[in-house]
């Protein structure tokens, strides 16, 4: 806008020499980019699978398509996001037309027209289908809307014809995929020596000390790691880390926040349309056509705002009520008395005492545990003290447990559903409560109540004007005027401190989002543009709620690997190895029992007890998921102390107090069972990942979109 406004101020030749370069500047990318109708036949290649380029035009056509048929359901426009989902479903609807069709060839499967009149209207319907044809009121499918509908095809628009032909299609698809799927999860077989093997990991048990050392016990500040030590565990780990194409910049945004007049002029706004609101003769038509924000005409109080649930109170049949601000919103009601409605809320707060494992042992100490929590608020002390320092509920335990509203329509698990519907009165219910979760105390807040607020709500969102738009562009077009090169980015920042730089590192060409910003498209093509180096620092950018300028710090190319390009996650991993080098060579040589060990080793040794644990476990309390540990104790004979070792997250010395074998069985059919199950829950994603592996696809969309 600021580059408008220079050209409008000039004339003659200079205005034409200007606007023409502005012009190549804007559209140069798209003329003589990748996709643009200038460019090579090679450039109009927006993929590759199996051996099959996928041309831009085939490609678009199919998102159109799909494009099409989601907004002629939806009834509206797609944004950025949803668009770029549905490329996705468009590259991957390729995937299986190729990929996956070379092996359902190959197998011979297909699906016959009887087959697919059985899913369509037939004892056996699509779930794609039963979605489509619901009664929205109902939720129930009606066969006569479908064969209804199937007997007007002819007479529909064209491009309803068009879609449902596509829809047939995808049926034909999603069919014989389920097949070749179904034939391999067929296939699968569980050995008996494995299913016995599981079954030895599930039910030997063991109970054993340990001292444990954890890596965040010593300061990182306290350690130096060169870029050679970097290199060398990289070089050793070479086939943990695959290079890709990658960008990282630096950037500051300046916000699109809207100004004390922009909020002024929308609360003159719903000012008025309360006056309307309360003239309407169908308030809710009225509601429905003014609000930015789609608002059920009936309530519960489940449904409602705090603000609006004590609101609520105050309300009279007929009256209407507001501006109440929310957020970045204004709301108005108007209140049309209470209904019945079939579903109960009710608001209640718990304290949630989780077993360690699912072991009799853990269950009854966790019960203890609980009863004893019980007790102490029978005899007055406070419940949401208790909730926050007890609760394994992180979630409700900052709220002193509170769960809020909820309605007794599976919400909640059942167990504790049943608890707080039964309740006729507010107040601590004198049980516990067992759920597949642990262990709940549970104080009911609000009874049950089968109230529904009839309410017609308008919601407007208080949005930056123009002219606040126009500020913010000034201030980046200021700010990237000024600057040309990393310093002086960087040197800019420091004298405006209202800028804060954030970082995105290792950015892929893929990438739709960068951090927090939304549709960041634009940033990532620029930032992987040819003549794009490092230090450059790009024009502005608008985004959703901002303007962003940003400065390229780093290119990463997929056929070489760097240590900048995974430097966090190696100076980690290399800092935990000196660490784990530091606490052995101080426990090594120490002698007596863990407790003295640990007492002479000073601060940051633990010592715990594991008790009736298995293989299958994996975890330790304080040390977390540490299998080699675990490992490690299991190999011990009874009474026996492991040497220093190093773990997962620390460094241990184990001891085995007992263990008890599994008890010898004859039939292994549970574990075989176990074993098959995980394995087919797991096969969808190992065949998609196979036959793409297989398919070497090469995916270019990023110079496209």
């Amino acid at each position: 806008m600021a580059l408008i406004n220079k050209i409008r101020e000039k004339s003659g030749v200079a205005v034409t020499v200007i606007a023409i370069s502005l012009i190549l500047f804007m559209v140069g990318g798209d003329l003589l980019g990748p996709n643009s109708m200038l460019g090579g036949s090679n450039n109009q290649v927006v993929g590759e699978i199996a051996g099959k380029e996928i041309n831009i035009k085939d490609f678009q056509s199919r998102v159109d398509g799909f494009r099409q048929n989601y907004e002629a359901q939806s009834g509206r426009s797609l944004n950025e996001n949803e668009l770029a989902s549905l490329r996705d479903q468009a590259w991957n609807q390729f995937v299986v037309d190729i990929a996956y069709k070379k092996q359902f060839d190959e197998l011979g499967l297909t699906v016959t027209d009887e087959e697919l009149y059985d899913m369509v209207q037939g004892n056996h319907i699509s779930p794609s289908i039963l979605q489509a044809f619901s009664d929205p009121t109902t939720g129930k499918f009606d066969k006569n809307a479908v064969i209804n509908y199937l007997k007007n095809l002819k007479t529909l628009p064209i491009e309803q014809q068009k879609s449902w032909e596509n829809f047939e299609k995808s049926l034909r698809e999603e069919r014989t995929r389920t097949k070749y799927e179904n034939l391999l999860r067929l296939s699968t077989y569980t050995p008996k020596a494995q299913a016995e093997k599981e079954y030895i990991a599930q039910n030997t048990k063991a109970n054993l000390r340990y001292l444990y050392v954890p890596y965040f016990s010593v300061v990182d500040t306290t350690i130096k790691v060169t870029d050679a030590q970097l290199q060398d565990y990289l070089s050793a780990h070479r086939k943990e880390y695959k290079g890709t194409d990658t960008r990282s910049i630096e950037y500051v945004t300046f916000p699109v926040q809207p100004a004390k007049d922009d909020s002024a002029a929308l609360y003159s706004e719903i000012k008025e349309l309360a006056r309307g609101l309360a003239a309407a003769p169908n308030d809710s038509a009225f509601a429905s056509m003014n609000s930015d924000i789609p608002l059920p005409i009936n309530m519960s109080l489940a449904n409602m705002s705090d603000q609006l649930k004590e609101a609520v109170k105050t309300f009279v049949p007929g009256g209407v009520y507001g501006p109440y601000r929310e957020g970045n919103t204004y709301y108005i009601y108007k209140y049309g008395g209470t209904r019945k409605d079939t579903v109960a809320s009710a608001r209640a707060s718990h304290i949630l005492i989780r077993p360690e494992n699912q072991s009799d042992s853990a269950k009854a100490a966790a019960r203890t545990r609980a009863e004893s929590i019980l007790a102490q608020i029978k005899a007055g002390a406070n419940f949401e003290a208790l909730a926050a320092t007890s609760s394994a509920d992180p979630g409700s335990a900052q709220r002193g447990g509170d769960l809020n509203y909820f309605q007794n329509n599976g919400a909640m698990v059942k167990p504790f559903e049943d608890a707080v519907f039964s309740a006729t009165a507010p107040g601590l219910i004198p049980r516990i409560v067992e759920s597949q979760f642990g262990f709940h105390i549970i104080k009911v807040t609000d009874p049950k109540s089968n109230t529904l607020y009839h309410i017609a709500a308008i919601g407007k969102t208080i949005a930056p004007s123009q002219a606040t738009r126009d500020e913010a562009y000034r201030r980046a077009d200021e700010f990237v005027n000024s600057v040309k090169t990393r310093q002086q980015f960087q040197e800019a920042v420091k004298k405006n401190k209202a800028l804060v730089v954030a970082t995105a590192n290792r950015v892929p060409e893929s990438a739709t989002n960068i951090n927090a910003i939304q549709n960041g498209r634009e940033i990532v093509r620029w930032a992987f543009k040819k003549d794009s180096d490092v230090d450059d620092v790009s024009p502005v950018f608008e985004t959703e709620e901002q303007y962003v300028v940003a400065v390229l710090t780093g290119k990463s190319d997929a056929k070489e690997v760097k240590v900048d390009d995974f430097r966090d996650e190696l100076t980690t991993k290399v800092r935990n190895q000196i660490k784990a080098e530091q606490i052995t060579a101080k426990l090594k040589g120490a002698t007596g029992d863990l407790d003295a060990i640990a007492k002479k080793y000073g601060a940051g040794a633990l010592v715990e007890s594991a008790n009736d644990i298995s293989l299958a476990t994996g975890f330790l309390t304080s040390a977390g998921f540490d299998p080699i540990a675990l490992g490690k104790a299991f190999g011990l004979k009874a009474g026996q102390k492991s040497d220093v070792f190093t773990g997962e997250n620390g460094v241990f010395i184990v001891e085995l107090l007992n263990k008890t074998e599994a008890p010898k069985i004859a039939d292994f059919t549970q574990y075989k069972t176990q074993l098959t199950q995980s394995l087919e829950s797991r096969m969808s994603y190992l065949v998609n990942e196979a036959i793409r592996e297989h398919a070497k696809i090469e995916d270019n969309r990023a110079k496209f979109f």
